[in-house]
């Protein structure tokens, strides 16, 4: 039986005989059903349509994204590391050549996701690998569509990996919304990889926070900061967000300090655009 994916959030769900009746994310406030109401496709389906498009993001760092483009959109980061690479979010197409273009990058040795929007595929990432490990915040477990032994559901505020790697818990978008600090990216000065729990604004010099950005529902003044105070004790020059071209390339620290002041300050109605 098919393992039907969601066109509109492009999460893959539980084998079944025929489609599902709906998707649960895209029923949630977060997300949507279009206006064409629920649709679906599969992984071989997807595979005769798009293609995976692979390209540095920065030194140690690769985008792998879909073309055209598919369901959200987001590309995941395959962050290249002495221990072994990390697989940062994940989208819903793996195919012979991605794997093959991956694998000589050096493989994955475990897949670790932001939020439930960018679980996407994971279960066929992991199984393209070996299996390698899936780790979820534990928050977030209830959006799991499609379960398999290699998730690994960790609790707490942090989970470390591998060469001093840091996944930290901010909340916000999602109860268990993670980023990931890799402190060797950009020549030891430390990122972070964020998704959209902190999303790089369009302009590559501040950042935003949303419950909802396709239903404008803002995040609370106490939520924002609670996202600021977790990743205060990681060093960090950067930020990579969910997109092509989303990125933060220095001084992130203090633009995550500026938007997080402009941000409340709209929502205290006390902003002057300056």
């Amino acid at each position: 039986m098919p393992h039907f994916i969601c066109i509109t959030c492009g999460t893959q769900f539980a084998e079944t005989a025929g489609e599902p009746g709906h998707c649960p994310v895209c029923d949630d406030e977060r997300q949507y059903v279009g206006h064409g109401g629920q649709q679906w496709t599969t992984l071989d389906r997807q595979r005769r349509t798009h293609r995976n498009r692979i390209e540095p993001e920065a030194d140690g760092l690769l985008g792998i994204g879909t073309e055209p483009a598919f369901a959200i959109n987001e590309r995941a980061l395959l962050v290249r590391a002495p221990g072994g690479n990390l697989l940062w979010d994940c989208i819903a197409l793996v195919d012979d050549d991605t794997v093959a273009r991956v694998n000589q990058a050096g493989g994955i040795r475990a897949i670790a996701i932001s939020h439930p929007h960018y679980y996407s595929g994971m279960v066929e990432w992991s199984r393209a690998f070996g299996d390698v490990p899936i780790l979820l915040h534990a928050a977030d477990r209830e959006w799991v569509m499609r379960d398999a032994p290699a998730i690994e559901y960790w609790e707490g505020e942090t989970r470390a990996l591998w060469d001093d790697m840091m996944l930290v818990r901010c909340g916000g978008h999602f109860a268990g919304g993670t980023v990931a600090h890799v402190p060797h990216l950009h020549e030891g000065r430390g990122a972070l990889l964020t998704g959209d729990v902190i999303q790089v604004a369009m302009d590559n010099r501040h950042v935003g926070f949303m419950r909802s950005f396709p239903n404008y529902i803002p995040l609370s003044a106490r939520a924002v900061r609670a996202i600021e105070a977790a990743v205060e004790p990681y060093p960090f020059d950067s930020i990579h967000g969910a997109w092509w071209g989303r990125s933060i390339a220095t001084d992130a620290r203090a633009a995550l300090a500026r938007s997080v002041d402009r941000y409340i300050q709209a929502l205290e109605g006390v902003y002057d655009g300056r």
